[in-house]
This record gives structure tokens, C-alpha cells and sequence, in this order.
């Protein structure tokens, strides 16, 4: 399934240019720090994309992870055409968003209140906000290659895009707004200490993604997410856990419920708009008490609980909920394809690490072990360019960023894993690994 034709992308994009920074809308989509220009998607349908040219690609990103069903499930896409035929926006308080924030209330532990917003970094936002509002503390605590969105405060010493485009030292972004932000690696219990040590009595919130997935997919250390739950109840720090990525992702309970460690504060996305734009933030009702009308930290959205985007979460959710073993499947799915691809890289003596979880999953081309952002780093990222584009040009659609995780939906198929492989055996007899430094 060799890909060739791009004349309507490539016409399409020149207008694009004309009317949005880059083209895009988002900078990763610029496919910028691999060299190339990006395609056009038309429509997708399961595991496929299909672009303007309509060239079929098996999607391996899948939204940047919400589309877990799939794109266009047919029960999601139902209820939004029903929905939609009754109006796009209300602003006042519908049945749709109490019975979402039911369903994930019942679904992820230790949420006792929810709010919802319109995007993650609102949610990642907001929850800082109420964090310092219940403690009367203002500095917070991030970890090195989590992303939290694009709010100021948070862009810090982030991963995804931000690790390929340098913004913390940008026009915009100016130091007083991260003077309160504090920066410590990932899975490393000493830092953490020491940075407490010196911050006595001043922080108010620590906020991480259980499971990074936007300086690639990193996993916890043993007992790593353990001891910061310790440490926060200890030190009265508000625990907040990122599951923009995780949540509904990596189990029904998200990485609360996989790791059995309760944060005081969630934020999620992407899933639980079922594609639609969406986030949330809840937590213990102690401190979601605190959030207005019912205390004084002040959030508010106009569109925030569009029936839209809760009919289609409500939807993915409850099939979710109702249909567990999908998250077996879609491990099962992982396995195959990870193990697969490992043998390959190692067979060819490409230095290999591919890290994964449930449906995430990210390849490294390292020899290192990758327990945080720095080792993530180590990794070959003109093999990773020469890679993504071998496969883009063939059909496959993985994630254009090295500091990104990719995705499996439920819809893959064997033929898919199969075809993934072959492209990739193609891909090492042709480029054999030549060792150097990054770009």
C-alpha cells in the first residue's frame, strides 16, 4: 500500500498557511521537527484514516488517544445525531452533564464533586487554582516531561510539543509566571524530598501525570506513585494526577484505579468527550467545596457541559463501563504488536526500547532504560524521523513526535499488526541503525 499522492493536501495546506500560524492549529500537527509536510485528513472510519487524496492509513494515534473505540463508533456517532437535532448549546444545566458526571463519579475512585470545562488545560488550570484556594499556598510542584497544557505556569520544563519547540524561553511565557513552579525529575522519591525541604510549608499542589505520556509513555518506578501520595498527605500538598491521557485509557478506573493510589485531585479529557472537545477536573469534596458557587475560588465556562460533547462521553463511557473486557483486548492488542516490533529492532541490532501500558505505547531507539525525561532523550531521533516517515509513506500513522505515545484502538486488527510489522522489517533491511548524535 505504497503512498504516493498528495496534490490535494498539498493544496489544501498552501491555503492553510494562509490563514493559520504554520497551517495548523495545534504545532505538532506541522509534523515541523520531522521534516515534512503534514496531510489533510478527510475521514476516518475504526482503525483507518483516510486523507484528502483518499489515501487509507492505519491510525496508530488515534485523536492523541480519545478515539479508544475507534472513529465514527457507530453507537457514539447515534447519540450525537440524535442529540444535535435538539440543539448545539443551551448554557444552563441539562440532564446530559449530571448523568456524565454520575457515570465517572462511579467510575474513578475518590471523585466525590466534578466540574466540567472545555479543554485539559482548563482542567489543569483550574485544579491549581483550587488547590491554592484550599491550602492559602501558592507554589506547586511539576515534573520534568509532564505536560499539563499550555497555561502559563505550567509550561515549565514540559514534554510534548513544548520539548520540540522550546517555548519556556519564548515572548509570551514570562518568568514572574513560573517563579511559583517548582520542577523535580520523574521517579526520583529524593528530589522531591529535597525541593519540599526547601519549600517548607509553601506548596500548595503537586501536580503529575501518573503515566507520562507526552515526553513518550514512561512508567512509574515501583511504589514511586506510593510514596508521593505518602509524602503529600504528610506534607497537607494537594495530590493532583493528570489523566487528560490515562484516564479511561489505561484501565475503566484510569491509573487511580490500575495503581491503586487515590489523588486528591483528577483531571481528565479526551475520552470522556468521546472525541469532542472537553475536560474535567474533580476530586475529594473537601476541596471541590471550595470551587463557586459553593466557595469563592472562582471558574467558570459558557459552553463548559455542551450537550454535544457529554452526549458523546456519556456514550463511550458507559460502553466502557459495560464491556471491561475491552481493556484486555486492547492490552492483548499492544502486547502482540510491542513484542513484534521488539524483535524486529533487536534482530537488525537496533538499539530498542519500547515502553508500554495497557493501549499506550512509545519506541525509543536507545539502548537506555527510560525512567524519565532526560533518558528519554538519549533516544535516536533522526532514526525515529526516518522511521515515522518509512511507515507514513506506507500506510501507518503513528504519532509525528518522538516525545509523544501512541495509541490502539479497539477496531485494530491482526491484518493491521501484521502489516505494521512487515512495513517495519522493510524499514530496517533498507535503513540499517547508524549510531549518532540528535538532531
Amino acid at each position: 500500500m505504497k503512498i504516493d499522492n498528495y496534490f490535494k493536501s498539498g493544496q489544501l495546506l498552501l491555503r492553510a498557511k494562509q490563514a493559520m500560524p504554520g497551517g495548523v492549529n495545534s504545532p505538532v500537527r506541522a509534523f515541523k521537527n520531522i521534516d515534512m509536510d503534514p496531510i489533510v485528513i478527510a475521514s476516518a472510519k475504526g482503525a483507518r484514516l483516510i486523507d484528502e487524496d483518499k489515501n487509507s492509513y492505519i491510525d496508530y494515534l488515534n485523536g492523541w488517544g480519545p478515539m479508544i473505540l475507534g472513529h465514527a463508533f457507530p453507537l457514539v456517532t447515534k447519540a450525537v445525531r440524535v442529540q444535535a437535532k435538539k440543539s448545539l448549546c443551551f448554557g444552563a444545566i441539562t440532564e446530559l452533564e449530571i448523568l456524565l458526571a454520575e457515570l465517572i463519579k462511579q467510575m474513578l475512585p475518590n471523585v466525590h464533586l466534578i466540574r466540567m470545562v472545555n479543554s485539559g488545560t482548563e482542567a489543569c488550570m483550574s485544579a491549581i487554582r483550587v488547590a491554592r484556594g484550599y491550602t492559602h499556598k501558592n507554589k506547586i510542584i511539576k515534573i520534568e516531561g509532564c505536560y499539563h497544557g499550555h497555561a502559563d505556569a505550567l509550561l515549565a520544563a514540559s514534554g510534548s510539543g513544548v520539548a520540540e519547540f522550546s517555548v519556556q524561553s519564548t515572548p509570551g511565557v514570562p518568568s514572574s509566571s513560573t517563579n511559583d513552579t517548582l520542577i523535580v525529575p520523574y521517579n526520583d522519591i529524593p528530589a522531591l524530598e529535597a525541593i519540599i525541604k526547601k519549600n517548607q510549608n509553601t506548596i500548595a499542589a503537586l501536580i503529575i501525570e501518573p503515566v507520562p505520556g507526552n515526553m513518550g509513555c514512561v512508567l512509574p518506578q515501583p511504589h514511586y506513585l506510593e510514596e508521593i501520595r505518602k509524602i503529600c498527605t504528610r506534607e497537607k500538598i494537594v495530590l493532583i494526577f493528570d489523566e487528560v491521557m490515562t484516564g479511561f485509557r489505561i484501565s475503566s478506573g484510569g491509573a487511580q484505579a490500575y495503581y491503586g493510589v487515590e489523588a486528591d485531585i483528577v483531571t481528565l479529557g479526551k475520552i470522556i468527550g468521546g472525541g469532542l472537545p472537553v475536560g474535567a477536573y474533580g476530586g475529594k469534596r473537601a476541596i471541590m467545596e471550595f470551587v463557586a458557587p459553593l466557595g469563592s475560588v472562582y471558574q467558570a465556562g459558557t459552553n463548559s457541559g455542551n450537550p454535544i460533547a457529554m452526549i458523546a462521553g456519556y456514550t463511550t463511557l458507559k460502553y466502557l463501563r459495560d464491556n471491561k473486557n475491552i481493556y484486555q483486548d486492547l492490552e492483548k492488542k499492544t502486547k502482540k504488536l510491542t513484542k513484534e516490533l521488539r524483535n524486529i529492532f533487536q534482530r537488525h541490532a537496533v538499539p530498542i526500547q519500547i515502553v508500554e501500558i495497557g493501549s499506550m505505547f512509545t519506541i525509543y531507539f536507545t539502548a537506555n532504560n527510560i525512567h524519565n525525561f532526560q533518558d528519554t532523550k538519549t533516544a535516536n531521533t533522526s532514526y525515529f524521523k526516518k522511521y515515522f516517515k518509512y511507515c507514513f509513506l506506507n500506510g501507518i500513522y503513528m504519532s509525528p513526535s518522538p516525545f509523544e505515545s501512541c495509541f490502539i484502538s479497539l477496531p485494530l486488527s491482526q491484518k493491521d499488526i501484521d502489516y505494521t510489522c512487515a512495513v517495519t522489517e522493510a524499514f530496517v533491511s533498507k535503513f540499517p541503525y547508524i549510531a549518532h548524535q540528535n538532531d
